[in-house]
């Protein structure tokens, strides 16, 4: 089963993403975190530099789900650590596809990743959890890389979304059953 979970920043996405793999890890499965951030960036000079921000946000998303969920870390190759986790005494908790999407644009491999994906999902007997930020119902952007990304990340919420077995829109902390098949 898929379910899909999205919603603005801080809206509580995680923290429900999280229960619900709590609920499937109640009922037996196992629960694997796929953490998508990546905490090296290149920066103007070409220079590699660590991300410290994004060091101390992991920190914050690690105290608050439990010790024990091995994490894998995933910035790239999604569909492979899906497919290697899959089984149906799995649940499969990605976050997010926000950032994945982004460390795919830096490194233009995008559209092959993107069908990776797709193609996987549609495959898989593990209970996959998916969390991802909205980010397209503020203003058009006025950066060219900016416009790209928010379009590439709203087709891929789109596709997503036409897959998923459930779909949650979080506002202000509070779920809003978006579609349901349970």
């Amino acid at each position: 089963m898929l379910n899909f979970v999205i919603g603005g920043a801080r809206s509580g996405k995680s923290r429900y993403a999280e229960n619900l793999a709590k609920s499937q890890e109640a009922q037996g499965k196992s629960v694997f975190y796929v953490a998508t951030a990546a905490t090296q960036r290149v920066d103007s000079n070409g220079q590699t530099c660590v991300d410290q921000e994004m060091l101390q946000r992991i920190e914050i998303h690690q105290s608050d789900r439990p010790s024990h969920w091995q994490t894998i870390e995933t910035p790239i190759y999604l569909s492979q650590t899906l497919k290697q986790l899959d089984s149906a005494q799995n649940c499969i908790l990605v976050d997010c596809l926000t950032l994945w999407t982004l460390n795919l644009l830096e490194k233009e491999c995008l559209q092959q990743e993107k069908q990776a994906l797709m193609a996987s999902l549609a495959n898989l007997s593990a209970e996959v959890i998916i969390v991802s930020n909205e980010v397209g119902m503020g203003i058009v952007p006025l950066g060219k890389f900016t416009r790209q990304y928010v379009d590439e990340l709203g087709w891929l919420h789109q596709d997503i979304a036409r897959i998923a077995d459930n779909m949650t829109f979080m506002v202000a902390g509070q779920p809003m059953a978006v579609k349901s098949n349970k």
